[in-house]
């Protein structure tokens, strides 16, 4: 089983100072991960913590800078012989309603294809942007920019994906569409991230595109389930109907930031149990 933790995971871990790219590398080696799945934000070295904060709650407002090429050997050093698997960019969206903007995403995501290159990594998101619902000329806009970075990310032998996160992407039908219409762009599926009262419903829609999985958990029970998603119907949903090898990875929100590390590790925990 291919076994990652999305380092947002720990995001007010590290934008505490608590822990830096490192001590990520050393967790996800202790808790028997194979693959490395950075945020973005992990790999600025030394990045601001408030900047990151901001980013977090708010990805379409991201403005999150790219590593220094100082900082690039280091990064790698940290991560040895672990191999990458997606890194998850905020703040390289495809549709922002200046014109100016946009040409500064499409750079940023350039800039990051090329890094995650660099690193070897399998994949990179990149968000749609946009309005939850688009009008016809800034979905085209989507669409073409999708294209692109496609045609780049094939050349560089990395698979891009979109993740329900924000945007267009939160409604099921609107994934759906854009992996229609812009081929070879695959799904980071994230088990929470849809339209409010639509979570069921985008399992079944679109498990079946899942190449990428974010677990992602809030509360756990005695038992160690999520005491209020079903993640059991959720990751059954995935292995029954996703095609090709998946990369399970622990997205776990805990409400406390010192809970971070511990839910972390029953999130491993609770895939393991489920995806066998």
């Amino acid at each position: 089983m291919r076994l990652g933790i999305c380092s947002f995971s720990l995001h007010r871990t590290v934008a505490s100072g608590k822990m830096d790219f490192a001590g990520f590398v050393a967790l996800s080696r202790r808790v028997g991960c194979t693959t490395l799945d950075p945020w973005c934000a992990h790999l600025e070295g030394g990045g601001d913590g408030a900047n990151q904060l901001h980013a977090g709650k708010n990805p379409g407002e991201a403005d999150l800078g790219l590593p220094p090429a100082a900082q690039v050997p280091k990064l790698k050093a940290a991560a040895g012989s672990m191999p990458w698997g997606c890194i998850a960019v905020d703040g390289a969206h495809i549709w922002e309603d200046d014109p100016a903007k946009r040409a500064h995403h499409r750079a940023r995501a350039s800039a990051w294809l090329k890094l995650a290159k660099g690193f070897g990594a399998a994949s990179v998101r990149i968000d749609a942007g946009g309005p939850e619902q688009p009008d016809a000329a800034t979905w085209a806009a989507i669409v073409s920019g999708y294209k692109e970075l496609i045609a780049e990310a094939k050349g560089l032998g990395i698979e891009l994906l979109i993740e329900n996160h924000w945007g267009p992407s939160v409604i099921p039908e609107n994934v759906v569409r854009l992996l229609h219409d812009a081929p070879g762009l695959g799904l980071l599926f994230d088990t929470n991230n849809w339209k409010k009262g639509r979570q069921r419903e985008a399992w079944d829609l679109c498990a079946r595109f899942a190449r990428v999985v974010h677990v992602k958990a809030f509360n756990f029970r005695p038992d160690g389930e999520e005491a209020d998603v079903d993640l059991p119907y959720a990751i059954r949903k995935v292995k029954e109907q996703a095609k090709g090898e998946i990369s399970w990875c622990v997205e776990s929100v805990p409400p406390k930031p010192e809970d971070e590390i511990p839910a972390v590790e029953k999130t491993i925990a609770l895939i393991r149990k489920h995806v066998g």
